[in-house]
C-alpha cells in the first residue's frame, strides 16, 4: 500500500466520495446524489495543507482506501470521509490508513484527533475502538433517527 496526499477534487478521490455516497444513502436514507452534495458541503480547502489533508491508499495504482482531516481547534484535527473500497475490506487497509492519517496529523502539530460516525456503522465503531480511540459519553444532537457517535484520541 502506498499513500498519496491529494486535493478533494483529484480523480483519485472520486471513488472514495462516490462509494461513500452510496453507502451512506443505503444506511441512512436519501439518494446517492443528495448524499454526494452533502459530502461536498465541506469546502475543499479545509482538506488542504496547512490545516488539513486528504490521503488515498493505492494498491497496484488503484485507490482502495482514503480519508481526510481538517482543523477542529488549535490542538485537534477532525477525521472525515474515512473509506475503504467494499471489495477490499477486512484486510487491514483502514487501520493502515488511520495510522498514516495520524502521522500526518501529528506532523502538522495537532495533539488530538476527533471524529464522528453514525450509529448505523458498527464496523467503523469497532475500527476506531481497536485503534485506540475513546468513545465520548456525552450525547450528540440526533438528526431524526440518526445518532452520531464521537470519538477522540490523544496522539503520543
Amino acid at each position: 500500500m502506498r499513500f498519496v496526499e491529494v486535493a478533494r477534487d483529484d480523480p483519485l478521490a472520486a471513488p472514495l466520495l462516490a462509494e461513500l455516497a452510496v453507502e451512506y444513502a443505503n444506511r441512512y436514507g436519501g439518494t446517492p446524489e443528495t448524499v454526494a452534495q452533502w459530502l461536498r458541503k465541506t469546502p475543499a480547502d479545509e482538506f488542504a495543507p496547512p490545516d488539513g489533508g486528504l490521503l488515498i491508499g493505492l494498491l497496484n495504482g488503484r485507490p482502495v482506501t482514503g480519508g481526510g482531516f481538517c482543523r477542529f481547534d488549535a490542538d485537534t484535527a477532525e477525521l472525515k470521509r474515512i473509506w475503504t473500497d467494499s471489495r477490499h475490506r477486512r484486510r487491514g487497509h483502514a487501520k493502515a490508513l488511520l495510522a498514516e492519517l495520524e502521522a500526518h496529523i501529528a506532523a502538522r502539530g495537532y495533539r488530538r484527533v476527533y471524529l464522528m460516525t453514525g450509529d448505523r456503522q458498527p464496523e467503523a465503531e469497532a475500527l476506531y475502538e481497536a485503534s485506540g480511540y475513546t468513545r465520548l459519553a456525552e450525547p450528540l444532537p440526533a438528526e431524526g433517527d440518526i445518532y452520531p457517535i464521537a470519538f477522540i484520541k490523544v496522539l503520543s
